[in-house]
This record gives C-alpha cells, sequence and structure tokens, in this order.
C-alpha cells in the first residue's frame, strides 16, 4: 500500500533572527495542527523537527499536493522585517520559503503517537532535499525547490515536470499573493479570503490572478485523479 510523505527544509533559516524563527516555528506548528484535524480521516501526521524542518505523512496520496503546497505558501507569506536581518540572503527565503519533495510509495510503519515513520517513502523524500541545504554556503544556487519522488518511473517523470512548472510558478509569488494561494488551498471564497484578511474582494482577485490561481489549481485536480 502506497503513502506520501512530505520532508521540507526552511530555506536561509539561519539567516533569520530568533524572533523571526520561533514566529515561522510556532506559525508552522500551527498549520501542521490544522492539517491534523482537517486531514484526520486521510491519516495525516506531521511534524517539525529541529526548528526548520518538516516531516508529514498521509495514507491517502491524493491530498499530498495540496497538503504540500499549504506548507510552502503559509511559509512565502511570511515577512520579516527586523533589525539584524540578513537582506542579502533573506531574498532566497522570501522566493522560496522551503525546499519540499513529495514521494509517493510504501511506508513500513506509520504511528503518531510514537512519532514514527518508517518506509522507503519517507526515505526518498528526505534524500530528495538532503544535499540542497543552503545553510552556511558561501555561494547559493537555487535552481529547484519542489521535487517529486517514486520507485515508479513513469510517475517520476510525470510529475517531476509539473513540480518544476509549480515551482516556477509559485517562485514569482509575492508573500501577499501566497497568502491568498495559501486560503484557496484550504477551500475559501474569494469573499471569504476578503473577510479574512479585511481586503477588497477585487484585490483578492487580482493576487489570485498573478498568482497563477488557475494553472495551480488544474495541476492539484489532476495529481488528485491520478492517485
Amino acid at each position: 500500500m502506497d503513502f506520501a510523505t512530505i520532508s521540507a527544509d526552511v530555506i536561509e533559516y539561519t539567516s533569520l533572527t530568533t524572533t523571526e524563527k520561533r514566529e515561522l516555528e510556532s506559525g508552522v506548528r500551527q498549520v501542521l495542527s490544522e492539517l491534523t484535524e482537517k486531514y484526520s480521516s486521510q491519516g495525516f501526521f506531521g511534524r517539525m523537527v529541529q526548528g526548520d524542518y518538516i516531516e508529514c505523512a498521509v495514507k491517502d496520496p491524493r491530498y499530498a499536493l495540496r497538503i504540500a503546497l499549504l506548507l510552502k505558501t503559509f511559509i512565502k507569506s511570511f515577512e520579516f522585517q527586523a533589525p539584524g536581518t540578513n537582506k542579502s540572503r533573506i531574498k532566497y527565503f522570501s522566493e522560496h520559503g522551503i525546499r519540499l519533495a513529495v514521494a509517493v510509495a510504501p511506508l513500513e510503519k506509520l504511528d503518531p503517537n510514537s512519532g514514527i515513520i518508517d518506509g522507503e517513502a519517507i526515505y526518498l523524500s528526505g534524500r530528495a532535499i538532503k544535499n540542497f541545504s543552503t545553510s552556511d554556503k558561501q555561494k547559493i544556487i537555487i535552481k529547484n525547490t519542489m521535487f517529486f519522488c517514486s520507485p515508479d518511473n513513469r510517475l517520476q517523470q510525470q510529475f517531476d515536470v509539473l513540480f518544476t512548472l509549480l515551482d516556477t510558478i509559485l517562485s514569482r509569488c509575492s508573500s501577499k499573493q501566497s497568502e491568498v494561494v495559501y486560503y484557496k488551498l484550504l477551500d475559501y471564497t474569494e469573499k471569504d479570503i476578503a473577510a479574512t484578511l479585511k481586503k477588497n474582494q477585487s484585490t483578492i482577485s487580482q493576487h489570485s490572478t498573478a498568482a497563477g490561481w488557475l494553472s495551480i489549481e488544474k495541476t492539484i485536480t489532476y495529481f488528485e485523479t491520478i492517485f
């Protein structure tokens, strides 16, 4: 039986101030808690490890891409302007937020109560991002921040292309656009988002269009159809 796992690390986490790190960690933990409730019937489990590393697993692979994008857009919606922030490196955080890999493969054990995710899927997603850490590197080159992994070569090739295209779309989103996409991924209407963010609905619509929501939505629907 195939599960889906998501492994992710925060880009340029070490360039954030202590206050920014705590704010980000608190926000991510809150999102993981909300996802646990929202996707309880799909067997979702998520955790934040060491402040900048996230691991998730879900028994129903259909929801893996939507969950991955919820994490990415939530983190990209953060805006940091605290004194002491390394502005030359924080731009990579603002552009990409997190680097993530989604794997669809078997798991030997998924035990949320014991905090255990073990098996091929988590190994695949973890290895996919392991060698791309930007921490403590003098020169940073970021080409890709979204990866798909599967022991099925056909699926691997099929979704590797789509993930790369999604990556390009999301890298161009501002924090405000990312925030709108985040709520759309939660199935909020534009009217709901406008009320939540206290903005005009026309502004929400503009952000949605500029973010490429139509392409994002179609890709998610296709992913959910395949799995």
